[in-house]
């Protein structure tokens, strides 16, 4: 066996010995990073680098020691990803789905790391509004290899076919494939939009949301419900598609006005009624605004038990309607309202008496609207053409207790006369 030969199989076994080596040393950087989490220590430390290349550069000879010190920069700054990785995947949120199962990263600053935590390095479509400042929907495009950004007009009239045309004729004529995908930035309206176009060209892309409104993040923004609204109904024509993966920076929400937060926190406050007493008792304690971060995080962690337990709104996930037949009748009516505000004003009928005591001090922390001018006529009407309705009954969620809830068909008169606990000068014929 000649030299070259030998060598070569030194330089195997050593290979082996490395490997191995490598994989006990990132066991270790997993402990630190575990340690590092729990006490809040940042993943950088560059006083501990220098340290570790002046010691380590020593047992090297001069003619190696530029090498090596390459080397070892590389294997602290595959470390350094490591670290981070380990604690994203501890922080974020798992939407178990089988094979359409995705996570939820709830981190401040992931916008600026969106290339970090998803694939961008193909076309993306870009789907935002003209109402979300201009500058997050530009952090995406600057870290995508070929970005196509499309603005739509703010507010519910843009939840259209007219719309879901614009933005399929822009994936046609840029050729987008299979391979490519799209970026919803923006709130509710637009993750439905861009999801339903995502869904339906080529038969589905790559989806990813990065909801800009806190009700977006606490709610839309997981579960894979797509829509569009036609003929005056909300959301009659959608599909269920789930996102990739889901980014929530809360750090886009000091854009927001408090009116907006205060809605945003109203479907958060619908998963506390229904299924978390400790998030109910956050509302209850203090000022709501400045634990924002744990809000959403409790209440997505809600979502995603719910709709891993029913994607398709068979049985559990219809909690999550809690608030929302009263509340869209409303919406279709009150135009000036919220979306989250007509589902505060939605859940109030549906809960006991003992809920709505408790509800109430919350709602008027948050300036939630507590009634409003009702047209019975109407609202029945609207509730006639509910996705929940089955014969002459719609299947409605009430609250008789916090943290626990029950489902059964209530005829739409019924639901009328309960409006009652929330009207103002109503059209009661």
């Amino acid at each position: 066996m000649d030299k070259l030969e030998l060598s070569r199989q030194e330089i195997d076994r050593i290979d082996r010995e490395i490997a191995a080596l490598f994989c006990r040393r990132m066991e270790a950087v997993r402990d630190i990073a575990s340690y590092k989490r729990s006490h809040g220590l940042p993943i950088l430390d560059s006083q501990r680098e220098a340290e570790v290349l002046s010691q380590h550069l020593q047992a090297v000879s001069c003619e190696l020691r530029d090498y090596y010190a390459d080397f070892l920069q590389s294997v602290m700054d595959i470390s350094k990803r490591f670290q981070a990785q380990a604690n994203r995947k501890e922080s974020a949120l798992q939407v178990e789905l089988g094979a359409r199962s995705y996570d939820v990263i709830a981190e401040r600053g992931c916008l600026s790391r969106a290339s970090e935590l998803l694939n961008l390095s193909r076309r993306v479509l870009i789907v935002t509004d003209d109402g979300v400042p201009a500058q997050y929907a530009a952090a995406v495009a600057a870290q995508c290899k070929e970005p196509l950004v499309v603005s739509v007009p703010q507010g519910e009239s843009s939840k259209s076919f007219t719309s879901l045309q614009q933005l399929l004729k822009h994936m046609i004529s840029h050729h987008m494939t299979r391979n490519d995908c799209v970026v919803a930035v923006g709130g509710g309206m637009v993750g439905d939009l861009a999801g339903l176009a995502a869904s339906l060209y080529m038969r589905g892309v790559d989806f990813y949301s990065i909801p800009t409104t806190l009700l977006a993040q606490v709610d839309s923004s997981v579960g894979g419900k797509t829509a569009v609204n036609f003929d005056g109904i909300k959301n009659i024509a959608g599909t269920f598609y789930q996102p990739k993966r889901v980014l929530l920076d809360s750090d886009v929400l000091v854009t927001l006005p408090r009116r907006q937060l205060a809605a945003g926190l109203a479907e958060a406050l619908k998963m506390a009624v229904t299924s978390d007493p400790e998030l109910f008792i956050i509302f209850e304690q203090g000022d709501t605004f400045p634990r924002l971060d744990g809000i959403i995080r409790r209440s997505v962690a809600v979502k995603a038990r719910v709709v891993a337990a029913d994607e398709r709104e068979s049985g559990l996930r219809r909690v999550l309607n809690f608030g929302h037949t009263i509340g869209h009748a409303i919406e279709s009516t009150h135009p000036e309202l919220l979306h989250g505000e007509c589902v505060a004003l939605g859940m109030l009928p549906m809960c006991s008496e003992t809920v709505r005591e408790r509800l109430l001090p919350i709602y008027e922390k948050l300036h939630l609207p507590i009634s409003c001018e009702l047209d019975r006529k109407a609202i029945k009407a609207y509730m006639e053409h509910d996705k929940k309705r089955t014969g002459a009954n719609l299947l409605a969620v009430e609250a008789a207790e916090i943290g626990h809830f029950s489902v059964r068909p209530i005829s739409i008169e019924e639901l009328a006369e309960r409006l009652s606990c929330i009207e103002r000068g109503a059209e009661t014929k």
